[in-house]
């Protein structure tokens, strides 16, 4: 006679602790992508024919063994920003909440520090100019 009676037995929850299950590594491009939405969110309202930010990033894994690994962030992100923005204006003040924006949602996001965000201006326009060409 069969004792079956067709339970399912729950799964035994993995008793690992979490920073010895494995490693999650970020791709530089992926980051690159919170950046630059990161800048875009920054810049709202996008004023139109604006070319939307762009990011580029270079990403450096925390070394082993450099310190306690729950809630420290596991890499370092050297993020540039590329954007253009209206002219006049006060740019200062635009590309700091930039700094801060990228800074917070790479980190929030990718768990990540980010260490230094350089932003480079590369295009002022001023009102009514659309794609190179005044109106």
């Amino acid at each position: 006679m069969s004792t079956d009676t067709g339970a399912v037995t729950p799964a035994v929850p993995d008793r690992t602790p979490p920073g010895e299950r494995g490693f999650t590594r970020i791709a530089d491009r992926v980051v690159a992508k919170i950046a630059a939405r990161a800048a875009r969110e920054a810049l709202t309202p996008l004023p139109r024919n604006f070319t939307a930010p762009h990011a580029t990033v270079n990403v450096r894994p925390r070394a082993r063994g450099t310190g306690p690994v729950e809630d420290s962030p596991f890499a370092r992100a050297r993020v540039r920003v590329v954007l253009e923005l209206e002219y006049p204006g006060d740019l200062g003040a635009r590309c700091a909440a930039v700094r801060r924006r990228v800074t917070e949602r790479v980190g929030t996001l990718a768990n990540m520090e980010v260490p230094k965000v350089v932003v480079q201006v590369e295009r002022l326009r001023l009102p009514g100019e659309h794609q190179g060409r005044t109106v």
